[in-house]
């Protein structure tokens, strides 16, 4: 990639990161309720990694 990112790739690669944390942890008990322990990893729509899938970027 390039030494210097143009400003609206570097809002592409920003937005796709932010994609991919896990959802909130308060999420589990709304969904779930209070007895359920579930990964909040679960609740992210778009599951990527860096080594895995590439992107359009």
């Amino acid at each position: 990639m390039a030494r210097y990112k143009h400003i609206n790739r570097k809002k592409r690669l920003a937005k796709a990161g932010r994609q991919t944390r896990w959802a909130p942890f308060w999420t589990v008990p709304k969904i779930y309720g209070k007895g359920r322990r579930v990964h909040p990893g679960r609740h992210t729509t778009v599951k990527r990694n860096w080594r895995r899938r590439k992107l359009k970027a």
